[in-house]
């Protein structure tokens, strides 16, 4: 027996918070990584697990509100825990190894296809894994197409918005990527979702139906929405991150303080045209002390 799915139960309540969600957390990842990777220094790391923190969790929130909203009217629906937290630490994980591929290296065209690779598979097994934590009384069953298509999606999203982290430095033009970024990963959710259909087993006994949503979601849900929250603030706080950058006399300034670099002295200039006439003038007698003593005549 097939189950009649809903994905819009709280109607556009959800997937407005969500895509709301993915934009903030794409946002405050992609300043942290353009941060790290203009800058660089000693808090290049740091900035660049801020980003991938922020960009996991950012995916992961959305997609758990998303989830609020799925239900199947023949069956109640529950989720395991320790599979809802992996979800969460696959998605940071995974997007840190991407941003990191192209943070900390000689950014390259294979570097962002491979750091967008691997943010974008890390992107769709949260949210394939997230649907293993499911618990009804049925199995979930996907249409191919439509799960590869969703996984395409995905990859293209991140290697876009890398390059837009590495290649467009102002602060509008992340925004604008992190808007399309929401719109690309709300969208690869929703064609995961259509893939989904749910065939139900008989009441036999009874089933492991897990935590239901509202118990187990909305309490969970708080944390990375705090930490985004966070985030923000370290983000407004560090006026680079904000204004997009100083200029170059700043940087080549702070790149002669780094440690290990010797203090760059400036050369004397060469004498100029009015030093050489001085110079001729007092040879020939025409200005200042004589060579010699003179005598009277």
């Amino acid at each position: 027996m097939q189950g009649t799915v809903d994905g819009f139960g709280y109607g556009l309540v959800t997937p407005v918070v969500a895509y709301l969600m993915a934009c903030l957390g794409a946002a405050l990842g992609l300043r942290c990584t353009t941060r790290a990777v203009r800058r660089g220094g000693r808090q290049r790391p740091l900035w660049l697990a801020l980003g991938s923190a922020a960009i996991g969790s950012g995916i992961w929130t959305m997609h758990f509100v998303a989830m609020m909203g799925f239900s199947v009217a023949e069956a109640p629906i529950g989720y395991d825990r320790a599979t809802t937290f992996a979800s969460l630490a696959v998605a940071v994980v995974m997007v840190g190894v991407g941003i990191f591929v192209v943070g900390r290296r000689r950014v390259t065209v294979m570097a962002l296809v491979t750091g967008g690779m691997l943010t974008g598979l890390g992107i769709a097994s949260m949210h394939y894994l997230g649907m293993a934590g499911m618990r009804l009384r049925g199995t979930l069953e996907y249409n191919t197409f439509l799960v590869a298509l969703s996984v395409l999606i995905a990859v293209v999203a991140a290697i876009a918005a890398l390059w837009a982290a590495v290649s467009l430095h102002g602060l509008r033009t992340t925004l604008a990527a992190s808007l399309v970024m929401g719109v690309a990963v709300s969208g690869m959710h929703y064609a995961g979702m259509a893939a989904v259909s749910v065939h139900l087993h008989p009441a036999t006994g009874p089933a492991d139906a897990g935590e239901p949503a509202t118990t187990l979601l909305a309490p969970v849900l708080v944390g990375p929405v705090l930490f985004l929250l966070l985030a923000a603030a370290v983000v407004l706080w560090d006026p680079l991150l904000v204004t997009g950058g100083a200029d170059a006399r700043g940087d080549e300034a702070e790149e002669s303080r780094r440690p290990g670099i010797p203090a760059q002295r400036t050369a004397a200039p060469p004498p100029g045209r009015a030093a050489w006439a001085a110079d001729a003038a007092r040879r020939h007698g025409y200005g200042g002390p004589p060579d010699h003593p003179g005598h009277d005549g």
